[in-house]
């Protein structure tokens, strides 16, 4: 039985989904462009980026899996695929675009993750953990996949900017803040903190014991 939200996502917090799914289905048609793969891998990346964080964080709280009963989220990816596909890399800025549209999707994909898991009833830590799931599952998947070293793996500020993002979702719910700015506040929050990251080459310190 499927468990219904307690409080409907308002239209304008649910953007940031749609959002979400956009730019990481463009991060991982990058990373493919990258490469130099095909283009049913071009699009079989964005399809995966796109929607993995999604789906998982909706097996776990319960909620109907988002793209399977819509074609249009499918299309989003495989939209984004083939228009990464058509253009020369050259417009896209090589690697350092895949660094900004996955943060774009990781601030966007973490504040909406957590908004989900608490209108499904999740309670704060966990609904916490349903953001940064939502955030980062899509890309480390797009890394394996690629052969890339998993982002999890790497010392720079990515997973703490996701956790800041749902992090403040939740505590700024919970102290009753409306859904829509307290949405805006995490979003543009995680998002500065991985900018930071990746033009100041900010780092978590590694264990040296």
């Amino acid at each position: 039985m499927v468990t219904p939200p307690l409080e409907p996502l308002l239209p304008a917090i649910a953007v940031l989904d749609y959002v979400g799914i956009a730019v990481f289905a463009i991060s991982g048609a990058l990373l493919a462009a990258e490469k130099k793969l095909t283009l049913v891998t071009f699009l079989f990346f964005a399809v995966v980026t796109g929607v993995g964080g999604g789906t998982v964080r909706d097996v776990l709280i319960g909620a109907p899996v988002f793209w399977m009963h819509e074609n249009w989220i499918l299309l989003i990816c495989l939209a984004a695929g083939m228009l990464v596909w058509v253009t020369p890399r050259r417009w896209w800025g090589g690697g350092l675009a895949l660094a900004w549209f996955d943060a774009v999707g990781l601030a966007v994909y973490s504040t909406y993750g957590a908004a989900k898991g608490l209108a499904f009833g999740a309670a704060p830590l966990p609904a916490f953990g349903m953001g940064v799931i939502t955030a980062c599952v899509g890309g480390i998947l797009r890394d394996v996949l690629a052969g890339e070293p998993s982002i999890l793996l790497r010392p720079e500020l990515y997973v703490t900017a996701g956790a800041l993002a749902s992090g403040l979702m939740v505590l700024l719910t919970v102290l009753g803040v409306p859904e829509v700015p307290a949405g805006a506040i995490a979003a543009l929050s995680g998002f500065a903190l991985r900018a930071a990251a990746i033009a100041r080459g900010w780092a978590l310190p590694a264990y040296r014991r």
